[in-house]
């Protein structure tokens, strides 16, 4: 592939781009938050806690409610993910991944709306995904008339 002066000139705005990105209050915020998570001795208790009844999860899924431990495992499961997402250090890593997400969703349309209004950016976010009714993702086939 040639190297052209326009591609180079697009690689440099990328580049500036992402550091702009990475220099945000959004990307600031969430590893400011991703440490937190790390740092937490209790927060770290409780994923480790859930990783371990999440692996017995997966070996009773094999066998489904004909595992002697179906039940037990399927509580527990429910009650360490409880405790988990209800943890403060969890809820507020999650709030600024949301964060961070929407600002690169943001950029993304940004960019391809720059090239062509036509230009499909699959952000998963509705707000963004507003060029047909129901965003392609309602699954009727078109009967909502979608382009699904």
């Amino acid at each position: 592939m040639l190297a052209t002066l326009e591609r180079i000139e697009i690689l440099d705005v990328a580049d500036e781009i992402a550091a702009m990105v990475l220099e945000s209050e959004e990307a600031v915020y969430y590893r400011q938050c991703a440490n937190n998570i790390r740092t937490n001795q209790v927060t770290q208790e409780k994923i480790s806690q859930f990783v371990k009844m999440k692996e017995l999860y997966e070996e009773v899924q094999r066998f489904g409610k004909y595992h002697p431990e179906y039940k037990r495992v399927m509580m527990s499961i429910r009650t360490l993910k409880r405790e988990m997402d209800m943890d403060e250090n969890v809820a507020e890593f999650r709030k600024a991944e949301n964060e961070l997400q929407s600002l690169l969703d943001e950029i993304s349309v940004i960019i391809g709306h720059s090239v062509s209004e036509q230009i499909k950016v699959p952000t998963g976010n509705p707000f963004f995904d507003s060029s047909s009714s129901c965003a392609g993702g309602c699954g009727t086939g078109g009967s909502c008339s979608c382009s699904a």
